[in-house]
Formats: structure tokens, C-alpha cells, sequence
């Protein structure tokens, strides 16, 4: 099972505590899933009967506000309405639709029923990316409105959720781990974020065990690159005029580098007599890279890290 299945099997089984936060759920399963329709003996109410988990979270839901078995058909008819009428999208009095383009604020006001909202429009139109190889949550929307206030309402929680338009829909989207991490924790989905946690903790270690052996990398090969300049320059000395030529210092150094063409400049520095640190063996070994570019040595006279 992906890891968007893994999270929705957890959510499925998650019902609110209270009323209030199922009708939440409710209205967002059937603002995001559901399907309205006029049909011979009145109105029929459909929804997530094409997902088995976003059903059974359905069913779940009209069973434990309503005492309701859904048919196979749908709810039709009065017991269609009344389900209708608990989220605010019929009005029994005039007898007529409300919106159910957007959900009632009144049905999401608290943080508790906010919490539900997200997770029933997850459950009905969410995805997650393998986290393993991006990090990417996304809800698909069908309206600017919809996306309008579902984005409002995952971001009352501090979050930075935004929009896009995909096709004919709207896409509301968070990336980065740990806003993620974080919008898991506000759907109740504790099993799933610290699966997400545990390769977040793998991809990070990973990725810091690679910057290190990419840094140090660099530096070996900088580091041998010098050294082979550096031999360079003193086979050109001894060729053009002799090591006898140089100064007493700079002519003990270059044998030494000849010596150990590998050794890092602090390691030379400890075959000196007296021993010279880093930097006065990095200053002598520039000087006869400087003496190389005077005989006539072709780019020269740079600097030696």
C-alpha cells in the first residue's frame, strides 16, 4: 500500500469525539466526494462508494450520527435531506439547496471540527508523496472557492498552505517535511507521522553523510592538485637553474615535497628543522611557485591553499 493509503487506513478508523466534529467530517467527505442528484422518488446521496476506504469512513460517519445503513443505491428521499440538512446544505424550511460548494463555517469553527474538516477532505481527494523521494501533500479542489477555504483552514493552524490550478481543478498543497509533519499531527494521523519522521531522520542523516564525504572529497582533490603544482614547479626550477639556486629554506622544502609528494602541508611542516606550522610551509612553497613563474613557468605564481 502507498504511503497515502497507509495514512488514510489510519484515518478511516478516526472518528471526532463529538458530534460536532463528525458532521465536520461529514460535510467535507460529501463537499469533496459526494454526489447530489434528482431521480425518480426524489433526491439520492452518494459518496466515496468508489474508494473502499473513503466509504468505509462514509458509512462509519451516517452510522454514528445517524444510525444509518446506507443502501446500495444511496440514501434516497427524506433520510437523504436529513443528512443533508445536519451539514447545512438543505434547508427544510424553504425547502430548497443551500450552498454545497463550500462547507458551512458554522460546521468548522472550532479547532477541533477544523481538525475533522482537513481529515474528511483528505480522505476524499488527498494524496502524499513517497516521502522517501519528495515531499509533496496535496488536496484537489473542484472550485476557487472550495480550495479558498479549505487553504484558509489548514492555514489557522500556522501553517504556509498554498494554491495552484491543475486542469479544471484547484490544488491546495503543502511541501517540506516538517510542515507536513505538522499537518499530519493536526489530522490526528500519529501513526503515519512518525513513519514520516523516521525517514525524514534516515534521508536527513544520509544526505548530512554525504554532504561530509562531498566536502572532504573537494578538499583531497584541492589538496592534490596543489601538491602536483607544486611538484611541478620545483621539477621546473630544477631543470631551468638547480635547487642549489633557491634559498637555504625554500630548497629544503621542495626536497621534502619531492620526498613525500602526498604528505599535506602541516605534515611537511613537521619534517622541517626546526618544525614549521601550516601556513610558513604554504608561504615557502608559494614563494617557489612564484620563482618557477619569474623563470618562465606558464600560469605560476598563484596562490597555494
Amino acid at each position: 500500500m502507498s504511503f497515502s493509503g497507509e495514512i488514510k487506513k489510519e484515518l478511516a478508523e478516526r472518528a471526532g469525539a463529538g458530534r460536532h466534529c463528525r458532521l465536520a467530517e461529514l460535510s467535507a467527505i460529501i463537499s469533496f466526494a459526494g454526489n447530489i442528484s434528482l431521480v425518480e422518488g426524489g433526491v439520492r446521496l452518494r459518496a466515496g462508494t468508489e474508494h473502499a476506504l473513503l466509504g468505509h469512513k462514509y458509512r462509519l460517519l451516517l452510522s454514528l450520527l445517524f444510525g444509518l445503513q446506507e443502501p446500495e443505491g444511496g440514501l434516497m428521499g427524506d433520510t437523504a435531506l436529513k443528512v443533508l440538512e445536519s451539514i447545512k446544505m438543505w434547508d427544510k424550511k424553504d425547502m430548497c439547496f443551500c450552498n454545497t460548494e463550500t462547507v458551512d463555517g458554522l460546521l468548522i469553527q472550532q479547532p477541533c471540527c477544523k481538525r475533522a474538516f482537513i481529515r474528511g477532505a483528505f480522505l476524499a481527494s488527498g494524496s502524499l508523496s513517497d516521502p522517501r523521494k519528495a515531499y509533496h501533500f496535496e488536496i484537489v479542489c473542484h472550485t476557487a472557492a472550495q480550495a479558498l477555504q479549505l487553504k484558509n483552514t489548514i492555514n489557522s493552524f500556522g501553517m504556509d498552505a498554498k494554491t495552484v490550478a491543475r486542469k479544471k481543478n484547484q490544488v491546495v498543497y503543502v511541501k517540506e517535511g516538517a510542515n507536513i509533519v505538522d499537518l499530519l499531527n493536526i489530522m490526528e494521523a500519529h501513526g503515519a507521522l512518525l513513519d514520516l519522521e523516521n525517514v525524514r531522520i534516515v534521508k536527513e542523516m544520509r544526505n548530512a553523510v554525504n554532504r561530509k564525504v562531498n566536502c572532504e572529497t573537494a578538499n583531497i582533490s584541492k589538496t592534490v592538485g596543489a601538491a602536483v603544482r607544486q611538484i611541478e614547479d620545483i621539477h621546473f626550477i630544477k631543470n631551468k637553474k638547480g635547487l642549489e639556486s633557491l634559498p637555504d629554506n625554500l630548497k629544503e622544502i621542495a626536497v621534502l615535497r619531492l620526498e613525500y609528494p602526498d604528505a599535506p602541508l602541516k605534515e611537511l611542516g613537521t619534517y622541517l628543522s626546526p618544525p614549521v606550522g601550516k601556513s610558513g610551509v604554504n608561504h615557502r612553497l608559494r614563494r617557489i611557485s612564484e620563482i618557477a613563474a619569474e623563470l618562465g613557468a606558464k600560469g605560476r605564481g598563484e596562490k597555494i591553499s
